[in-house]
């Protein structure tokens, strides 16, 4: 049981214990219910979208429309929802105001909207607004102090993570790890972890099935050597979680320069197709699920990466609407195949670690994509997979792509090295 639980329970009389822990019973298994259930119908309206737009790919010249609707929606109903994961941060590290339930309809839309006309987003970043908005209007009816709703908050994000990606054990460390970077809250650890497998059974009671990733080789011995090309791969994958970032932010400074809101995501769009025509291909819109399972079975071309990471920051500063995380799983996966033509590591063991080092290094959680290795790739790579995450997060620059993080290990890692 976690420490605060045991402490207000060992506190209290039993009366009051029942209330206390009927009270997070109640919370667990609603959030976790809901947010599962709308999860996986999120999971299959992605689905048929995505079959939808490859079935007509001249639907993608609606993009600009698509992104002038998307903003128009968020200024008329929902703008402190555009801020995304890092309003829930915020509201984590500086509790002001409840986060509004409007966030969960307007980037549902906004996400498939996107991928129906061909950005190029992910899917996690609705999951986890999803269930933070859900999760926090449980404050209307229990009294939840400022530690507690902390780990509301915790526990809707734990929720959406775990039921998008069928992850229940990475879900509960993302929903503690990402809000604290290197200050994980133990304390909510027991709900956050009920909340995510109860969250994965509900969208799995909807026969929504989720992506699996093989890797086809034998995993090689734990040698001096390939520790060292581990290592080696770890800091290719931290440099392009950085550039990640770097481009994110180099992208949106752009587009602010653009003084209309509305004309953004209008100019976006129409870069957006021109480079789709010019490109004569759709495999890097959209998820890019099938280009991520193709990589596990032959080497990328160098450059795929770098189009997914290109058109995946722009969509999104544009004011698209949509995750980074399996873009992220895109670029790690499709530069970790492409590695394996000069790393002599197996091409699936080098994919397999891209796949969560980059998201480990984008997103400051090296703990969660260890464990989500382990979750999507068994037990015998978890030791490559460690040091691939491990170095990625330190050498993917002192922040992430959620600017509302703050403090831990790395700030004062870099801190101590005068970077």
């Amino acid at each position: 049981m976690s420490r605060l639980m045991a402490i207000k329970i060992s506190n209290q009389t039993p009366q009051n214990n029942f209330y206390f822990i009927s009270k997070w019973l109640i919370t667990c298994c609603m959030v976790g219910f809901i947010v599962g259930s709308i999860c996986a119908f999120f999971l299959f309206s992605l689905n048929w979208v995505t079959i939808y737009r490859e079935n007509n790919p001249w639907i993608i010249y609606g993009l600009p429309l698509a992104g002038l609707i998307i903003v128009l929606s968020y200024q008329r109903w929902g703008n402190p929802s555009s801020k995304g994961n890092n309003l829930l941060i915020e509201e984590y590290l500086y509790p002001q105001r409840r986060i509004p339930l409007v966030m969960a309809p307007l980037v549902l839309f906004g996400t498939l909207i996107t991928h129906l006309f061909g950005g190029s987003a992910g899917r996690e970043g609705t999951a986890v607004q999803i269930g933070g908005a859900i999760s926090d209007q449980l404050n209307r009816w229990f009294n939840f102090d400022k530690t507690e709703r902390r780990i509301l908050i915790s526990i809707g994000i734990t929720a959406g993570f775990a039921a998008v990606f069928g992850t229940p054990l990475a879900g509960t460390i993302f929903g503690l790890e990402v809000l604290l970077i290197g200050k994980k809250r133990y304390f909510g650890l027991l709900p956050c972890m009920l909340t995510a497998y109860i969250a994965n059974l509900s969208c799995q009671l909807w026969n929504v099935p989720h992506t699996h990733y093989p890797i086809h080789e034998s995993i090689p011995p734990l040698s001096l050597g390939n520790i060292g090309l581990s290592l080696i791969a770890g800091i290719l994958f931290g440099v392009a979680a950085w550039l990640f970032t770097f481009t994110g932010d180099f992208f949106s400074a752009q587009f602010k320069k653009i003084k209309s809101p509305l004309l953004r995501p209008v100019i976006g769009g129409l870069i957006i197709v021109i480079t789709v025509v010019l490109l004569k291909s759709t495999k890097y819109i959209g998820l890019g699920i099938p280009m991520i399972q193709e990589a596990f079975n032959n080497p990328a071309d160098y450059y795929d990466f770098l189009i997914k990471l290109v058109l995946t920051t722009f969509t999104l500063s544009a004011g698209f609407k949509g995750g980074e995380v399996t873009p992220l799983f895109f670029i790690g996966a499709t530069l970790g195949s492409a590695l394996s033509t000069i790393i002599p590591l197996p091409l699936g063991l080098l994919a397999a670690m891209g796949f969560v080092a980059v998201f480990s290094g984008a997103t400051n959680t090296p703990l969660a994509c260890i464990i989500m290795g382990y979750e999507l790739f068994g037990f015998q790579p978890v030791v490559f997979i460690a040091i691939a995450c491990i170095v990625a997060f330190i050498f993917s620059g002192k922040k992430g792509i959620y600017v509302a993080q703050k403090g831990g290990i790395k700030e004062k890692l870099y801190r101590r090295l005068n970077l």
